[in-house]
């Protein structure tokens, strides 16, 4: 939208390093991990010494023979260095293609087949344990990034390599590919161009304009989500310090944050649901916090109240932000410590003025109310431009400029947007199950994660996990559920059991299947569960 579009020049992410160094060269970047590629190079770079890591690896990639327009597949195992070998392959003029280190060999092998023949970058743990031999024949070459194996050249081989100017790519061509969560099916290759991810910068920068001060950001986000991208250059080209977390690990998390003290946090909602504890913790890792970021998804009510009131900031606040892999941002909200326990979750906020759009399509003929939702449908420039291979799919999706998200709700007569349920995970006669999985979180608070199944030929089935898998409360539990639409007994399972997608996100569809068929099940103490409500 107009916004959007004035001065859009792209987000260049091939110089993104290099032009937050030159901007603020005393700049860090802080890891909780070391990096596979340069291990020597230890957990707190100088931004120059990143930019420089980029520039050496985009000079190794081009003596490998990647060059503009290639499309360079990035599936190695987890670490920060997944993002630095994009931002390589986009400073040669190369399309990185990035694929979430918890996808497995035939899927990859499967997004392999869309790409037609990519450059598969990717290293010796994830080439002899995970990838099939066919990738050989799905791909041009195969690079190793870390390790070694007979089969596939290292990049190693060519440290040295005499550097090469960045090759500019024009901001209405594809910059950079990303797959969606899977949680209805397999990943769909997302298509983005310069300009797409730059509108996308832009509502979350007005957002954020009143962070003045220069205090660290903390992030765990995926390594091959989009928002990577945006949430990255809004602290570095502002001149934050920024930690950047490959484990969230509550633990060892709270030990980070009570060192670091930092002032935002940007993570996705499960991951926030499992730092509800990092609330209690003497240390008081949260203390700092002034902005709490979500990544496109709605979060339980529970989840906020506890983060921000562990805040010892004046005014902190929780940032909800709704949106897709596909769109971006598209919907806001603000919340703070005078939220009620009673507010209603599915409030996720009204669109950003002049740059995003949101309308609910009736399905029923009448206007969409709570009782009778309809489609969300969004407009923003910081859409997509296709799926790679599977351009039937986007246009299905897509109407003259709307965008259907693939979720039910209706908008307040205050233009609030209301989320109600996935479309694939309405239960007829039901009413919203997310907001019902809030009002179980909120009265229980052992619970750890709750998700409510169709089952058929019966009420639906609530699958709940507790913390430290401690036997559930069964009078407790009928107490939550008094005043609730029917359900089924609860089944109690592991959270480490949980089908998940990169963004931490439960597979409802999968975890079903498991529930169908009896994998894993064993009554009361069964493995796994969780929900998915919210989208990548």
């Amino acid at each position: 939208m107009l916004l959007q579009r004035i001065g859009n020049r792209g987000i260049r992410l091939g110089s993104l390093f290099e032009r937050a160094a030159a901007r603020y060269p005393s700049n860090v970047l802080l890891l909780d991990h070391d990096l596979d590629i340069a291990p020597e190079r230890g957990r707190t770079l100088p931004l120059p010494e990143v930019a420089d890591l980029v520039d050496d690896f985009a000079a190794r990639l081009w003596r490998a023979g990647v060059r503009p327009e290639d499309h360079v597949v990035v599936r190695k195992s987890d670490a920060f260095d997944i993002f630095l070998l994009a931002v390589a392959v986009a400073r040669i003029g190369g399309v990185p293609v990035l694929l979430s280190p918890g996808l497995d060999g035939p899927t990859v092998a499967a997004l392999l087949r869309r790409v037609d023949r990519p450059v598969l970058v990717t290293d010796a743990a994830t080439l002899t344990g995970v990838l099939p031999d066919a990738v050989f024949g799905l791909t041009s070459r195969v690079l190793l990034a870390a390790g070694r194996d007979a089969r596939a050249p290292s990049l190693a081989e060519w440290a040295g390599a005499p550097r090469v100017p960045e090759v500019p790519v024009p901001p209405d061509r594809p910059a950079l590919v990303t797959h969606t969560s899977g949680t209805t099916g397999a990943p769909k290759l997302a298509v983005h161009t310069g300009h797409s991810l730059q509108a996308r910068y832009r509502p979350q920068a007005a957002a954020t304009a009143l962070m003045r001060r220069r205090e660290p950001v903390a992030i765990h986000v995926s390594f091959v989500h989009s928002r990577l991208v945006t949430a990255l250059a809004l602290a570095l080209l502002r001149g934050f310090p920024v930690a950047v977390l490959a484990d969230a690990d509550p633990e060892r998390v709270a030990g980070l944050f009570a060192r670091l003290r930092p002032a935002v946090l940007e993570a996705h909602p499960n991951t926030y649901l499992s730092w509800e504890r990092l609330a209690g913790d003497p240390r008081r890792p949260l203390a700092n916090v002034k902005l709490f970021s979500s990544t496109f998804d709605a979060l339980h009510p529970r989840t906020v109240r506890t983060l921000v009131g562990a805040s010892g900031r004046r005014f902190p606040r929780f940032g909800q932000i709704y949106g897709q892999s596909e769109v971006g941002p598209t919907v806001a909200r603000a919340y703070g410590r005078r939220r009620s326990p009673d507010a209603d979750g599915r409030c996720v906020g009204v669109p950003f003025p002049g740059m995003t759009g949101v309308r609910v399509v009736s399905r029923d003929g009448r206007r969409p109310t709570a009782s009778s939702p309809g489609w969300i449908e969004v407009s923003s420039d910081g859409r997509i431009r296709t799926y790679l291979g599977e351009p039937e799919r986007f246009t299905r999706q897509s109407d003259d400029g709307w965008w259907r998200m693939g979720d039910l709700g209706y908008r307040t007569r205050w233009g609030c947007l209301h989320l109600t349920d996935r479309e694939v995970d309405e239960i007829p006669g039901f009413g919203s199950t997310l907001t019902v999985e809030d009002r179980l979180l909120s009265r229980l608070p052992e619970l750890a994660e709750v998700v409510i199944l169709p089952l058929a030929g019966g009420p639906p089935l609530p699958v709940v996990c507790t913390h430290g898998d401690r036997p559930l409360d069964e009078a407790a539990w009928r107490a939550a559920a008094a005043g609730l639409p029917p359900m089924a007994a609860p089944v109690r399972w592991s959270q480490a059991d949980l089908p998940r997608t990169a963004t931490t996100k439960v597979k409802r569809l999968e975890l079903a299947a498991r529930l169908t068929d009896g994998s894993g099940e064993d009554g009361d103490d069964g493995p796994g569960a969780g929900r998915d409500g919210e989208r990548a």
